[in-house]
């Protein structure tokens, strides 16, 4: 009838990178394709390895097929912004092209093509960064419609997906609008609603509707620029009025967002609101970049989780400052990892996680009040964002409460739950002043399987020297007299968290799938010769 229809598989969101075929593109021409696949191989083993056809004069790209899925991952996400021949390479994942092909449209999934079609994907956050605004609570009904009718037709125009808050902030005079897709897709989405709240407003005699976009307290510098360049040419390009908040707009206490309200007619409304998310995404992009590389230090995570805990740009932070900045806009309340509430200390099992990473975290005693919180919000609200079972053990029976002087926390979740869950108690102990002036220091404690210590160790204590030596971190293995006959056997690791991270993503990367201690050298993960040292950080 005129119209192109468009259907898709479901495809859940976690489940879209499971592929282990990989696309490095930008690899500068004077680069050997064999210093490529060495740097390659690191990651995995690699089944095949090809070089594809230049996308410029001074690059080309390479198609990768890794033997496990986990590899290609691991390939993603500490390889995307690496440098190499002064150029910052660029990864992306290469789907089955007759299921996992995306064209960019229907609900904001990433674009990802086949090596074949002659289209270089687009880099997989770009699509996947969020537009956050905020709405009247009295519009929410307009803009849904009845029986969702309003919302489905946005929805449907735009090619984008709308989440509406309702239920979060009750009775808030206020509620969040999320919404994903590529670029354009949002701005349509955005100017529909507005559309709807404008026509709401005229019916209801309430005057003039702003659009209030929500931004991440760490990019909005970055919007209003030097001497307020940056905001200042928006405001003159679209004829609109700009304002940025002083306050932060706190959902929950790990949610640093600002507001940026802006005012004029809906075309220009609509023109600045597009300005204004290209740069949040440049912005966005930029800091994702600086990031990856430092993500060699830590295999495993992907350098978004070390961004959702980052406070300083692009660098992870370690001087004692202000309370954590725990979100970036790329993990708001309906886009993190794992769903907030998905997981409490009530619902979560050890028994119903065998595939996650069993961790203890030693802290003071004094520090036990302040990790849980009044009636238990602080702790909570780590188990919400993280995504982590967090469980602090009572007291012992056998010792007087003021002779014990730590408490021990267990901790049961993924790479990146581990990285928020322990950032945020590392943080916790400093910031309260347990720790006195220096950034926390705890032991920590994980659990290896009895035949793979010596993996860990190596040739005449080798590898467990260079470990110590790269993380800056104090690694305590187990006697040998020690739990012989036991399956695992505990490794104390006590550092910094930075530190810390470093000396448990090593270890664990040592121990997964073989992939290191096989192929000779070192073993452990390669530092980029580029890495800088991150701010306040000793490695």
């Amino acid at each position: 009838m005129g119209s192109e229809l468009l259907m898709e598989a479901p495809f859940p969101q976690g489940r879209r990178n499971r592929t282990n075929r990989v696309q490095v593109s930008n690899v500068p021409n004077h680069v050997q394709l064999e210093e490529i696949k060495r740097l390659l191989s690191t990651f995995g083993n690699v089944h095949q390895c090809d070089q594809g056809p230049a996308k410029s004069e001074n690059s080309y790209s390479v198609f990768v097929t890794y033997e496990t899925q986990d590899q290609a991952q691991q390939a993603f996400a500490q390889l995307n912004g690496y440098e190499i021949g002064g150029s910052p390479l660029r990864v992306d994942f290469i789907m089955n092209q007759t299921r996992d092909t995306w064209n960019g449209r229907g609900g904001g999934r990433a674009t990802h093509q086949s090596p074949h079609s002659g289209n270089s994907a687009a880099p997989m956050w770009s699509s996947d960064f969020p537009l956050r605004i905020l709405v009247q609570s009295d519009m929410v009904g307009a803009i849904i419609g009845r029986a969702g009718g309003t919302i489905r037709q946005i929805t449907q125009q735009s090619r984008a997906r709308v989440d509406i808050h309702r239920k979060e902030n009750s009775g808030s005079a206020e509620k969040v609008v999320t919404i994903f897709g590529n670029p354009e897709n949002c701005s349509t989405a955005c100017q529909k609603i507005l559309e709807v709240m404008q026509q709401e407003a005229q019916n209801t005699n309430k005057g003039e509707i702003p659009l209030k976009v929500l931004a991440h307290n760490n990019l909005i510098g970055r919007i209003i620029g030097r001497n307020g360049n940056n905001i200042k040419g928006i405001m003159e390009k679209t004829d609109t009025k700009l304002t940025v908040s002083s306050n932060i707009y706190d959902v929950n206490s790990f949610n640093l967002e600002r507001v940026i309200t802006v005012v004029g007619k809906l075309d220009n409304i609509c023109k600045a609101e597009q300005m204004i998310s290209a740069k949040l995404r440049q912005s966005y992009e930029n800091d994702l970049a600086t990031m990856a590389p430092h993500a060699l230090m830590f295999p495993g995570v992907h350098p978004m989780a070390m961004m959702s805990t980052m406070e300083h740009g692009g660098y992870p932070s370690g001087p004692r400052g202000g309370p954590p900045s725990h979100k970036h806009p790329m993990y708001g309340n309906s886009q993190s990892c794992v769903p907030p509430g998905m997981y409490s200390r009530d619902t979560i099992s050890e028994q119903s996680l065998p595939n996650k990473e069993h961790v203890h975290v030693y802290i003071p005693n004094s520090a036990v009040g302040a990790i849980i919180g009044t009636g238990g919000s602080c702790i909570r609200e780590m188990i919400s964002f993280s995504g982590a079972s967090i469980k602090v053990a009572q007291p012992e029976k056998d010792e007087p409460v003021e002779q014990q002087t730590e408490r021990k926390v267990t901790i049961i979740g993924t790479p990146e739950s581990q990285w928020k869950a322990q950032f945020m108690i590392f943080k916790k102990v400093t910031y309260e002043g347990f720790a006195g002036p220096q950034n926390a220091r705890l032991r920590v404690e994980i659990f290896v399987p009895s035949s793979q210590v010596g993996r860990i160790i190596g040739k005449g204590g080798q590898r467990i020297r260079e470990l110590q030596q790269i993380t800056h971190a104090l690694i305590k293995l187990p006697e040998e007299s020690q739990n012989s006959q036991a399956e695992e056997v505990i490794i104390r690791i006590t550092g910094d968290f930075y530190s810390s991270q470093a000396a448990q993503r090593q270890i664990q990367g040592l121990l997964s799938q073989n992939q290191f201690g096989n192929r000779g050298g070192r073993g452990l993960i390669p530092t980029p010769p580029q890495l800088p040292p991150a701010p306040g950080q000793s490695f």
